[in-house]
């Protein structure tokens, strides 16, 4: 379903696609796991979007992506979406885990994203060999 929703139609094939998905189920589990409010896991997941929005179409480097992170989390961004810039729908604690969160799912493995979002591919070379 998730795949679906993300519009994702290559994930047999695509393991580009293959990890957007992991990402975003990842999170999602972990945010019904925080017990979230149906407002909050959206604000959550806007969270994660924006985050990795940041480093695929931005190409924003690490330092500069933990400060767009800050920004939206103190709710001094706004955002494309008809005002929903204010995020402050969470309790200190739970922006603290929000962040580890993010930390430990996004922000420890920046270069690997980075590769996968913006590293040349070589064309897979098929041959009866």
């Amino acid at each position: 379903k998730m795949g679906e929703f993300l519009n994702l139609t290559q994930l047999k094939t695509s393991l580009k696609e293959a990890i957007l998905l992991d990402y975003y189920t990842a999170g999602f589990w972990w945010a019904k796991e925080m017990n979230f409010s149906l407002i909050q896991l959206s604000g959550f997941m806007d969270l994660l979007n924006f985050a990795l929005e940041n480093l695929s179409g931005k190409h924003m480097t690490l330092g500069d992506n933990l400060k767009e992170l800050e920004r939206a989390m103190s709710g001094k961004r706004e955002t494309e979406s008809e005002g929903r810039g204010d995020l402050n729908l969470f309790s200190t604690e739970q922006a603290k885990a929000i962040i580890d969160y993010l930390i430990t799912s996004l922000f420890k493995h920046y270069k690997a994203y980075e590769y996968l979002f913006h590293g040349r591919r070589e064309e897979p070379v098929i041959s009866n060999e």
